[in-house]
C-alpha cells in the first residue's frame, strides 16, 4: 500500500533569512531533506506538507522550495487570510502553483475569527471554483467550524486533528475526547472527511498508545474509513511522541484489518487530495 501522512510540517532553522513569527517548542529545523529521510526510515511514500502558521503564517514559500525539491514526496497547503481582500486572487494564484493541493483556514478560539464573516465566505466559494479542498483548524472551537462547514454544504471541508484540542506537551488532559461527541456528528454532513492526526498525543498510556483505539473506533465507524486520512502532524507533535512513534502503532494495530489500513494510511488521503506520492 501507499502510505501517505496527512499532515507534516518542515521548516528551516529560525534566521533572518527567514524569520519565525513565533517559537514554538519545536525542534530547531526540520528540513525537507530532514523529513523526508525520517519518512524513509519509517515506509513513508510521500506527504500532505501544510505550511506551518505559527511560523510563517501565511507565507508559504519555504513548502514551495521543498516541494520544487521532492516534487514527488510532497504537497503543500497554504493556510490563507480572510482579512486579505485580494483573498480570492490569491487562491486562484496558489492553483498555479506546482504541488498545490488545497488551502487552510484557522479557527482556532484565540483568533476569535467569526465563521460567517465575508473574507471567510469568499474563501470557501474560491475553493469550489478552483477545486480546492479547506483544511479546517477548529479544535476547541467545534461550534464555529460546523457553522462554517454547513453555510458551504459544496465545499470540500477537511477537520483537522481530529477537531480535538491536542496537548503540546505531556500529559493528555484527562477528558482529552470530550469534544468526541460534537466530532462525530460532523460525520452526518457528506462534504467533510477527518484527519486522524496527532490521535498519539491524546493517549494516557505509553507507546505503543493502546488506549486510543475505542475512541477512533467511533471515528471509524461514523466517518467510514473512505474518509478518515491518517497523519502525524509532526512536527508539532514533536513533544509528546517521535516520528516512528507516531507510525508504528498504525502499521502494527489488530485493530484494523489490511483493506482498513490502506484507506486509512493512504487510500482516503490520496482521494481527499486527489495526490499520490512518486518515490524516485
Amino acid at each position: 500500500m501507499s502510505i501517505i501522512d496527512s499532515q507534516v510540517h518542515a521548516y528551516e532553522a529560525n534566521t533572518l533569512k527567514r524569520p519565525w513569527h513565533t517559537v514554538p517548542n519545536w525542534p530547531e529545523h526540520v528540513t525537507g531533506d530532514e523529513m523526508v529521510a525520517a519518512m524513509d526510515k519509517v515506509g513513508v511514500d510521500g506527504a500532505i506538507f501544510i505550511s506551518a502558521f505559527s511560523m510563517y503564517r501565511y507565507d508559504a514559500s519555504y513548502a514551495m522550495e521543498v516541494q520544487q525539491a521532492h516534487p514527488g514526496r510532497f504537497a503543500i497547503v497554504k493556510p490563507v487570510d480572510p482579512d486579505d481582500p485580494a483573498v480570492e486572487d490569491v487562491i486562484a494564484a496558489w492553483k498555479a502553483v506546482p504541488g498545490a493541493v488545497g488551502i487552510r483556514i484557522m479557527l482556532t478560539p484565540e483568533l476569535k475569527r467569526d465563521p460567517e464573516s465575508p473574507g471567510i465566505d469568499r474563501i470557501a466559494r474560491a475553493a469550489v471554483r478552483h477545486d480546492f479542498p479547506v483544511n479546517v483548524l477548529c479544535w476547541g472551537n467545534l461550534d464555529a467550524g460546523t457553522t462554517l462547514i454547513d453555510r458551504h454544504p459544496d465545499t470540500r471541508f477537511i477537520l483537522d486533528h481530529l477537531g480535538i484540542l491536542q496537548p503540546r506537551v505531556p500529559p493528555a488532559p484527562k477528558d482529552a475526547w470530550a469534544d468526541l461527541p460534537k466530532v462525530l456528528e460532523l460525520a452526518r454532513r457528506p462534504n467533510v472527511v477527518i484527519k486522524v492526526s496527532g490521535a498519539c498525543t491524546l493517549s494516557h498510556e505509553p507507546y505503543p498508545f493502546p488506549d486510543i483505539w475505542d475512541p477512533l473506533a467511533r471515528v471509524f465507524e461514523a466517518f467510514g474509513f473512505e474518509r478518515c486520512l491518517w497523519g502525524t502532524d509532526w512536527t508539532r507533535a514533536f513533544a509528546v511522541v517521535n516520528y516512528e512513534q507516531a507510525v508504528e502503532p498504525f502499521l502494527r494495530t489488530d485493530r484494523l484489518s489490511d483493506t482498513e489500513r490502506a484507506m486509512l494510511m493512504g487510500g482516503a488521503c490520496a482521494k481527499a487530495y486527489r495526490w499520490s506520492p512518486k518515490r524516485g
